[in-house]
C-alpha cells in the first residue's frame, strides 16, 4: 500500500470490482469510464502498467485487458474493500432456520446447508469430535429393573444417553448427589481427560472410596465404556454449486479440488488453523498452502458455544467472488450459530431421553 497513491489505489479496486461483477479481463478505455476518475485511456495504462510490475494485476493469456491477481485480491480485501452489514430481515430468515433444529449436530449440519444456499458456493463446517469437546454436566436417572439412564452434555450441545444395567437398585438421592460429586469434579475438562482419570480413580482401592464416588465412577465409566471415540470431521454442502462457475470449470481443477473433498484432510487442517484466529480468515487461491485450494478462495469464521471457540465455518468459492457480500454472510452466520448452540437447555434434553 506504500508504494500505490490514491489514484492507483482507486483504479485496482475499480479494475477488481468490475472483473468480479463481469468475468472478463478489464481494458483502459472500460476503467477510465468506470473509475470516477477524469483520466485519459493513455493515463490509465500507465497506471496500470504500474500495478503489473508490482504483481497486483496481469494479462491473461494474450488479452489486452487485465485481471486482478492472488496479490492483488490479498491488498483489496485488506484495505479497499467497504463490507456492508447484512440486512435485518435477512439476519432474522437465518436465525429463524437454525432456530428451528434442536439436535446440535443436526444444528451444525444445517448452518453449512444455509451458508451453501445464500452464497452458491460450497459450504463446509469443521465439526469437533466427542473427545475433544467439554463435559458440561451429567445426570443419572433411576429407572425400573436395576437400570439407570445417563446423559451426558458436553459443552458444544451435544447429548450422549446411556441405559446402564446396575447390579442393585440405586435411590434417586443417591444418583443426584453422585452426579452433583462427579460434575463437581470433572466438568470442563475434555471427555478425553475424563477417560483417563476415571481409569485412573478406577484402579484405587475400593475399599477406601467413598460410596457416593465408587457410585460416580461406576456409572460414569459404564457410560465411557460404551461411548466410541470419534474425531474432527469437516461436512461439506452443495459442492455442486462449483460444478456451475465458470472460473473452475477446468477439469484438472475440479478433479484436485473434489479429490480435497474426499479426502478431507486439507480442508480439517485448514480450519483447524482458523480456529485460531479471532474472527474471519481468508485464503485467497494459494495462500492456503495446499494445491487443491490454489483456484479457490477459503472464507471461514469460528463458531463457539460457552464462550470457548469449538469449530470453524465457511465457505468455498471462486477466488472471483464478491467478498464484500459473502464475508458479512459467513460472519453473521458463526454469531448465529453460536447463539443457537448456546441456547441448548439440559432439562429439554433430559425430558427428550427419559420418553
Amino acid at each position: 500500500m506504500t508504494e500505490l497513491g490514491e489514484r492507483a489505489e482507486t483504479l485496482l479496486k475499480a479494475l477488481i470490482e468490475l472483473y468480479i461483477n463481469e468475468g472478463q479481463p478489464v481494458g483502459s478505455r472500460t476503467l477510465a469510464r468506470h473509475a470516477d476518475l477524469s483520466l485519459s485511456p493513455a493515463t490509465v495504462r500507465n497506471v496500470m502498467s504500474d500495478l503489473e510490475e508490482l504483481g497486483l494485476i496481469h494479462a491473461p493469456h494474450t488479452s489486452a485487458g487485465r485481471v486482478p491477481t492472488g496479490l492483488g485480491y490479498r491488498l483489496f480485501v485488506d484495505y479497499l474493500l467497504t463490507v456492508e452489514p447484512l440486512k435485518e430481515e435477512a439476519v432474522d430468515s437465518m436465525q429463524t432456520r437454525l432456530a428451528s433444529e434442536s439436535d446440535p449436530r443436526v444444528l451444525l449440519s444445517t448452518a453449512s446447508e444455509m451458508l451453501s444456499n445464500v452464497t452458491h458456493f460450497a459450504g463446509l463446517i469443521l465439526i469437533p469430535g466427542q473427545e475433544n469437546a467439554r463435559l458440561r454436566q451429567i445426570e443419572f436417572l433411576k429407572l425400573p429393573s436395576n437400570r439407570v439412564l445417563t446423559i451426558l452434555v458436553t459443552d458444544d450441545g451435544r447429548v450422549q444417553n446411556r441405559v446402564i444395567p446396575t447390579d442393585r437398585e440405586y435411590s434417586s438421592s443417591e444418583l443426584t448427589e453422585a452426579a452433583n460429586y462427579f460434575n463437581d469434579a470433572y466438568s470442563g475438562s475434555t471427555l478425553a481427560k475424563v477417560r483417563r482419570m476415571l481409569l485412573g480413580e478406577m484402579k484405587t482401592d475400593s475399599d477406601r472410596m467413598h460410596d457416593i464416588t465408587k457410585t460416580a465412577v461406576a456409572m460414569a465409566g459404564k457410560m465411557f465404556d460404551q461411548e466410541e471415540q470419534d474425531t474432527d470431521d469437516v461436512v461439506l454442502s452443495g459442492e455442486e454449486n462449483l460444478l456451475s462457475i465458470p472460473d473452475l470449470c477446468q477439469i484438472d481443477t475440479l478433479q484436485k479440488l473434489f479429490d480435497a473433498f474426499k479426502t478431507k484432510q486439507d480442508l480439517l487442517d485448514l480450519l483447524d488453523r482458523s480456529m485460531r484466529v479471532n474472527g474471519i480468515s481468508i485464503f485467497i487461491g494459494g495462500e492456503s498452502g495446499y494445491k487443491a485450494l490454489n483456484d479457490v478462495s477459503v472464507i471461514t469464521a469460528p463458531y463457539q458455544t460457552g464462550g470457548a471457540v469449538v469449530g470453524t465455518i465457511g465457505v468455498i468459492g471462486p477466488t472471483r467472488m464478491n467478498y464484500e457480500q459473502v464475508i458479512p454472510i459467513v460472519d453473521v452466520t458463526a454469531r448465529l450459530l453460536s447463539g443457537a448452540l448456546s441456547g441448548a437447555k439440559l432439562s429439554e434434553h433430559i425430558e427428550e431421553a427419559g420418553t
